[in-house]
């Protein structure tokens, strides 16, 4: 099977020609640079409108890229040949894969979803883009041909996950087959163009090694988290937007046994669980006329039906907070999920104010003896001034005292300075309380070292 399309009449009704897909031919042609030379644009212009001339759009799905790749560069150097255009390689090169970016990926947004240095893309409009690098905000000289253009990337992205974004719903969040998250959002709430958000994920899961190695945390916090999952505590990971909370949530998830049965559930999948018996969950918007949405209470309450070991919630947001709770308190041990909050304790503030969104009459102290009945651990993660994400705390839930959750911070990272760079230098340090989930530990045959929970004890930098 070819990608050209037959220019020949069909002698046979099934070669007539496979109509080609309307796309801008300046959509395809994107130059690197603002200040690209117009000659070589021209060309590029002339040379992709005889591609799509070519192109048969039906053949690409089932033909691997390197074989696709081969075949334009060869029609390319007629093209130019017969033109007698002259392009160096590197501008050949360019040319076959500005081609294959829109037919095959995001056009210009590959290049970036390569870049393994890259965490987040942000379009703010067709002309302008950021990216983060290492904590640090850069614009780059990538760009959208106009806004038609973007708005069919964004159209591209969203669609392949089921969902839609338009005048009627004018902002989405999807996801990439990676993983990596997506929020899009258009006119007419965006005014100076289209907004894309692209947070990016690994495409090799980071696990409690590599953010040991990133310097999130010291090696000796690892055994820690590891014996907290082991012996199936609830635990509620606290952190603002881009603190690494859904990072950490991967990471812990390593330590689950194999024979257990995961069931998680998302607004967009972007957990990246390795056990073998996992069930994967994922919410749905309403369609166009207002139906058929399907929340995460709504999946968490299906989820109870079958026959989970433990439930993973990739964001607590509303409502499913009090199921969730429930859950916890019925035979679920060891779940998890993340929260938006900046300390251990406006998380629990948080999650009674979401127990107040279901629609449920409960009292506040009721609220609240589900939650300190529920949850045994919070792990508050944070992203400092310069960049750099770390775990600050990890506090246990100890029961009530009157209408107050009792709450003992086990360790703590304390921040000391900065060095000639800029970077914030700290350790983290122990604050003398030993946790009442030691006994639940050592039931399941779990011994921490006693020098841990050394009041002042630094067990890391």
């Amino acid at each position: 099977m070819s990608i050209w399309q037959v220019r020949r009449t069909p002698a046979h009704p099934e070669e007539a020609e496979v109509p080609v897909a309307p796309i801008s031919v300046g959509e395809l042609m994107q130059p690197e640079r603002r200040g690209e030379e117009p000659r070589l644009l021209d060309l590029k212009v002339r040379v992709h409108r005889q591609l799509l001339e070519k192109i048969n759009l039906s053949a690409l799905d089932k033909m691997p890229r390197d074989r696709i790749e081969v075949e334009i560069s060869h029609v390319v150097a007629e093209l130019l040949e017969a033109d007698g255009e002259v392009l160096n390689k590197a501008e050949r090169t360019r040319l076959v894969d500005n081609v294959l970016d829109e037919l095959l990926g995001l056009g210009p947004l590959e290049p970036l979803l390569q870049d393994e240095s890259i965490n987040d893309i942000l379009v703010n409009g067709h002309e302008t883009v950021f990216v983060e690098r290492h904590g640090v905000l850069e614009r780059v000289a990538t760009r959208f041909q106009d806004e038609k253009h973007l708005l069919r990337i964004i159209q591209k992205i969203v669609s392949a996950v089921g969902r839609r974004v338009d005048e009627s719903s004018p902002f989405v969040d999807a996801r990439l087959a990676d993983g990596s998250r997506v929020n899009a959002i258009v006119a007419p709430l965006a005014i100076d163009g289209s907004l894309l958000s692209i947070r990016k994920f690994s495409k090799k899961p980071i696990s409690m090694e590599k953010m040991i190695e990133f310097g999130s945390m010291p090696a000796q916090v690892a055994p820690i988290l590891q014996a907290i999952v082991g012996a199936r505590l609830n635990i509620i990971i606290s952190g603002g937007t881009g603190s690494g909370k859904t990072t950490l949530l991967n990471a812990l998830s390593t330590f689950i046994d194999e024979r257990e049965r995961i069931v998680t559930i998302e607004d967009s999948a972007e957990l990246q669980l390795q056990q073998e018996h996992v069930a994967r969950l994922e919410t749905r918007p309403p369609n166009i006329e207002g139906r058929g949405e399907v929340t995460q209470r709504d999946l968490v309450k299906n989820a109870l039906r079958m026959r989970p070991d433990r439930i993973i919630l990739g964001e607590c947001r509303s409502g499913e907070a009090f199921d969730m709770l429930q859950a916890m308190n019925t035979g679920h041990d060891g779940s998890m999920t993340t929260i938006h909050a900046n300390t251990p304790r406006d998380a629990l503030s948080r999650i009674e104010q979401m127990i107040g969104m279901s629609g449920i009459d409960v009292s506040p102290r009721s609220a609240r003896a589900q939650i300190a009945s529920a949850i045994n651990v919070v792990v508050q993660i944070g992203r400092l001034s310069d960049g750099k994400r770390k775990m600050l705390s990890l506090s246990e839930l100890t029961g009530m005292e009157s209408e107050t959750i009792t709450m003992q911070e086990i360790w703590r990272y304390k921040m000391t300075g900065r060095d000639g760079h800029g970077n914030v230098l700290g350790h983290f340090e122990a604050t003398g309380i030993r946790p009442k989930f030691m006994s639940t530990l050592e039931a399941h045959g779990i011994n921490l070292d006693p020098l841990l929970f050394r009041p002042g004890a630094k067990i890391g930098a």
